[in-house]
């Protein structure tokens, strides 16, 4: 008799898909889960659909149209576990820079025809509507990461993601503090690792791709960036790229606007 696998179901709202392809770029070990589970829904891979309940659903992207606003709610009622992946998912990604202004003058402005237009007047993170429940950060998430959610889901046991900042990450590979030894503006302190020392190990300052880490001192940070010369403009900027609206990050750009 054939064990029945776990379905698993990748949705998609206002997004740019990168997480989801982060999925697809796991290659030979996307070949691993593919036998662990039955993909069911992923239309970024194919068409075939199978219809839920689902035991896994990765929900990529934010909450922007009142249409998404009543799917995710049917997303959430069939299925069983549900984890958001990446910033917009999990923080209203870079489209929640519209949270701080008005959404009509940008409408206005980028637009042809205007009135074709539908939008609520902020992007939100899923969490915001249904209960989610792990949150995977990053833009976009790890896929190694990914794998060890996956994993660790279809075991029963608890996800081994990193909670600490990326500059414990920095010092883990031996990368030379950006900050510290340039002057850089750096996100680095608050933000949480994941990323695999991207920016830091080419010289560049953290942007924040995984979002504020656990209790995050941005207040200290932002006094930091001002003695290395950064005006309230150019902090306030820096806390609002792709997790503007993650609570901390918004809370101390409103400081500097």
């Amino acid at each position: 008799m054939a064990i029945k696998k776990p379905k698993l179901a990748v949705w998609k709202f206002s997004s740019c898909d990168g997480c989801q392809l982060s999925l697809l770029d796991c290659e030979d070990e996307l070949l691993a889960v593919a036998e662990s589970v039955e993909i069911a829904y992923f239309l970024e891979a194919t068409r075939a659909q199978v219809k839920g309940p689902y035991d896994i659903s990765l929900v990529e992207g934010s909450i922007t149209t009142a249409e998404e606003e009543k799917r995710i709610h049917k997303v959430r009622k069939q299925s069983k576990m549900l984890i958001t992946i990446g910033a917009c998912a999990t923080a209203g990604g870079i489209q929640a820079l519209k949270n701080f202004a008005d959404v009509d003058d940008f409408i206005q402005a980028v637009y042809a025809h205007p009135e074709y237009i539908e939008t609520l007047k902020k992007s939100t993170a899923i969490a915001d509507h249904v209960p989610v429940d792990l949150e995977l950060r990053g833009c976009p998430i790890n896929k190694v990461q990914l794998l060890e959610v996956l994993g660790a889901t279809l075991a029963g046991r608890k996800p081994n993601v990193p909670d600490h900042s990326q500059c414990m990450e920095c010092k883990m590979s031996g990368t030379v503090c950006v900050m510290v030894a340039k002057g850089q503006a750096c996100l680095g302190p608050v933000t949480q690792a994941g990323c695999g020392n991207v920016c830091p190990a080419c010289d560049r300052g953290c942007y924040g791709c995984f979002g504020p880490q656990e209790l995050p001192n941005t207040h200290a940070l932002a006094e930091r960036l001002g003695e290395l010369g950064l005006s309230d403009k150019q902090r306030r900027d820096l806390f609002r790229t792709f997790n503007a609206a993650a609570a901390p990050f918004a809370k101390e750009s409103l400081n500097h606007d």
